[in-house]
Parts: C-alpha cells; structure tokens; sequence
C-alpha cells in the first residue's frame, strides 16, 4: 500500500508543476514570452503632455553600450508598469506612456532568450504619480558592476536627454 500511494504522488507531482505559475521577474515587469520589435527615429523628438486625469511617464534608454565608439547591435530594452510591458527602446531612444495617479511599479529589462542576461538587466522602481504630472526614468549601467539601474531623472536633465534621443517605435513580436 505504501509503495503505491508512493508511485502516485510521484506521478501527480508533474500535474502539479504544470499548475504553478513562474514567479514574476521583478515587481513591474511583464510576461518574460513578450517580446519587440524595436525601430528608432533621429529625426523625430516627439513630446506630449498628460491628458486630463493622467500622469505621463517617460523612459530614456541610456546604457554603457549607448556610449561606444562602434554600435553593432544591442538587443531592446523592455519596460512594465505594474506587471505589464508598455513597450521597448532601442539604441539611444526614448518613448512615453500614460498612467493613472497613484502608486506604480516600474520595470525594465533587456529582452532575450538568455535568461542569465535577462536576470542580469532586471531594475525596478517604484513612485507614485499625480494627475497632470510627467515622471522621467533612465537605464544607467555601473560601471564597476555592469548592472542596470532604473533611475529617476531631473525635468531639466530629461530634456537634454530627450533632445539627443531617438524616439521609440515599437510592436509586439508575433
């Protein structure tokens, strides 16, 4: 009797593993399946202000391979509100979203099939926005570490920023 009750809960224990859902990456984040398609635009430095009852959040990709003298390709940077991704930058790029006021969650990380690298460039931060209000957020890579924080930045410095930004296009891979 005890070696069968053995043999099935052994079985059975794959039906359960099958049930539980993957722990989210970072407080923030998305769906690690999601993945973009990331186009960037020179020309075009687009900004907007929030619409009534919303706040407007901006994300500036800025990491140390932004800052080589040869660019071969970088792989995009994703960001999430809330568990959630509203999209991705590229190379030296930048795109805006809408929020609701109130508490958020942050997230960015790079998107790839390695999960080594996809854990090494997790960041999240948290705040808390107000209607009619615009928040600024970069990526900034340690230089001593090679970790990517996810930073709040100054009004008048994302300006500079935006300005030698290119802006974002992004879709979701099919």
């Amino acid at each position: 009797m005890l070696k069968l009750t053995l043999l099935a809960l052994l079985l059975a224990s794959p039906t359960f593993a099958q049930n539980t859902p993957a722990p989210p990456l970072a407080d923030g984040c998305g769906a690690d399946e999601v993945h973009f398609e990331v186009k960037t635009d020179k020309k075009q430095h687009p900004t907007a202000n929030p619409n009534p009852g919303k706040a407007l959040v901006y994300v500036i990709g800025d990491s140390a391979e932004d800052h080589v003298t040869v660019h071969i390709g970088y792989p995009p940077i994703r960001f999430g509100v809330d568990g959630a991704w509203v999209g991705a930058n590229g190379y030296r790029s930048y795109f805006f979203f809408p929020v609701d006021p109130g508490d958020h969650r942050l997230c960015t990380n790079m998107q790839s099939k390695l999960k080594r690298q996809v854990n090494a460039s997790t960041a999240a931060a948290s705040f808390t926005a107000e209607a009619g209000q615009s928040y600024y957020f970069r990526t900034k890579t340690q230089v001593d570490s090679g970790r990517i924080q996810l930073v709040p930045v100054d009004p008048a410095e994302a300006q500079i920023l935006l300005a030698n930004a290119s802006f974002s296009k992004f879709q979701i891979k099919k």
